[in-house]
């Protein structure tokens, strides 16, 4: 039994609500991405609803897996946002997408659209590459292929998978999801609700039976 939720201030109760309520929103978003506001929607779906505990738990073995399921990726980019680092999962998609690029015609002015983004010295969402992958991708400019970003991919897919990935796994983006439905209050719970509350109260303890 969990003895300190009732000492919890009414502010980091609904801090916590609040959490779950926009991951609850993005997981229900459709399957091609799209984080924009749903319009006209009135049924409210749980995340544990729509992602089986088999699959969540599958994320926790592997970032291919997470960032494959659609769920996953969704999850994963709202942590990454909340860490202002959404620009690595964003440069990641958009190279899956331009390796799904069919006219060979529209390869340059999407390879430059992707480069002006995230690895120019000018880019809005700048990702962090080392000087020669920066340069050796700056090369493939000069004549794009479908694998011009292979290299620039691979190294920001190595930087989640060894940072902000196990960040993820220990944070209540994840952990909100792989608990069983109907847990009861244990010492993972309460840490996770402590966790939640840290930013409202830095002296709060959970004390959980």
């Amino acid at each position: 039994m969990c003895k300190g939720l009732a000492a919890l201030p009414a502010t980091c109760l609904k801090s916590a609500k609040d959490m779950k309520h926009r991951l609850g929103v993005l997981l229900q978003k459709s399957d091609s991405c799209d984080y924009s506001s749903s319009q006209g929607k009135k049924e409210k779906v749980s995340p544990s609803q729509r992602v089986s505990q088999e699959e969540v738990k599958k994320w926790a073995e592997s970032l291919e897996n997470l960032i494959h399921h659609d769920r996953g990726l969704a999850a994963f980019r709202a942590f990454l946002k909340s860490e202002y680092s959404e620009e690595n999962i964003d440069f990641w998609v958009s190279c899956e997408e331009y390796k799904k690029t069919k006219s060979p015609a529209k390869l340059s002015p999407k390879a430059r659209k992707i480069y002006d983004e995230f690895i120019s010295v000018q880019a809005t969402k700048e990702v962090n590459l080392d000087s020669c992958t920066r340069e050796k991708t700056s090369h493939n400019m000069l004549e794009p292929t479908l694998s011009c970003f292979d290299e620039a991919q691979r190294k920001i897919f190595t930087l989640m998978e060894k940072d902000s990935y196990r960040r993820f796994l220990k944070s209540p983006y994840y952990l909100d999801l792989v608990s069983p439905p109907g847990a009861g209050c244990g010492p993972e719970s309460c840490q996770r609700t402590h966790a939640h509350s840290l930013d409202c109260n830095s002296n709060i303890i959970s004390q959980c039976a």
